[in-house]
């Protein structure tokens, strides 16, 4: 039966892998990636420089990842839509590229349990496709602890809640769960929408990678500039991925 290894491998630096997950992808017979397109080439070469900094030997499969529908009307129905044409071609992809007994990696920005859907592809992979495979995941270093890291804080306060949300849902989250709140997935500038004048907000972008930039400051006087910035460098690299942590600076 196939083996399929889903590495977290952080958010872009080479040295954020665990010893297990470099000695989980020199264990690979091959590594199965999704080609983005042009526009975020520089994904796939992340992954590239990963696989050459640990194990230059393993071959890359790039598989084409499928077209989305980014505006629609059913929000739930059009992702398992594009995950079950996901699924589909990366069976046709692991399966022409592995023998009935070998192994197939996955590298997993961050860490394989958190916003990511890797694991429910191949969920729809085995209910499908019919593809037979056990699976391992090796955790890796989150978007969110690369952001504290960066910014030299900790995650939470004393005796305080963490509490992680994307942007599309951050307006109609509670004024206690923004108190100390933790947003990825966020396609604008969600911050200007619900900071109050004791919003403090810790961004950064393109994080673990040569291009991070960082941004701290109470959303008031810095969360338009952030919106500008992250504007501009969208439009520059094509892509982004940035993540923030909202803190409520007031007391209770």
């Amino acid at each position: 039966m196939r083996t399929l290894l889903v590495i977290g491998i952080g958010a872009g630096d080479p040295s954020h892998l665990t010893l297990g997950a470099i000695d989980a992808l020199r264990s690979a017979d091959v590594v199965i990636a999704l080609d983005k397109g042009e526009q975020k080439a520089d994904l796939l070469q992340i992954r590239r420089a990963v696989v050459d900094a640990h194990s230059p030997e393993t071959p890359i499969v790039p598989v084409t990842d499928p077209e989305r529908n980014r505006t629609p009307d059913d929000y739930r129905a059009e992702v398992r839509r594009w995950h079950g044409e996901r699924a589909r071609l990366l069976t046709e992809a692991i399966t022409g590229a592995t023998s009935p007994d070998g192994t197939a990696a996955f590298l997993v920005w961050g860490d394989p349990s958190l916003y990511d859907s890797t694991l429910r592809i191949i969920d729809r992979m085995r209910e499908d496709t019919g593809l037979e495979c056990t699976v391992r995941v090796i955790p890796g270093i989150t978007a969110l602890q690369t952001l504290t890291a960066a910014h030299a804080i900790t995650a939470n306060r004393i005796g305080e809640p963490i509490h992680v949300t994307t942007g599309r849902l951050l307006p109609t989250t509670s004024a206690a769960d923004r108190r100390n709140c933790f947003v990825m997935l966020d396609g604008g500038a969600t911050w200007n929408e619900v900071a109050g004048p004791d919003t403090y907000m810790y961004w950064g972008a393109y994080l673990g990678t040569p291009e991070q930039i960082l941004r701290a400051g109470y959303v008031e006087n810095i969360g338009d500039e952030v919106a500008a910035l992250k504007y501009t460098l969208r439009e520059h690299h094509g892509w982004i991925m940035d993540t923030y942590l909202l803190r409520e600076l007031s007391e209770e």
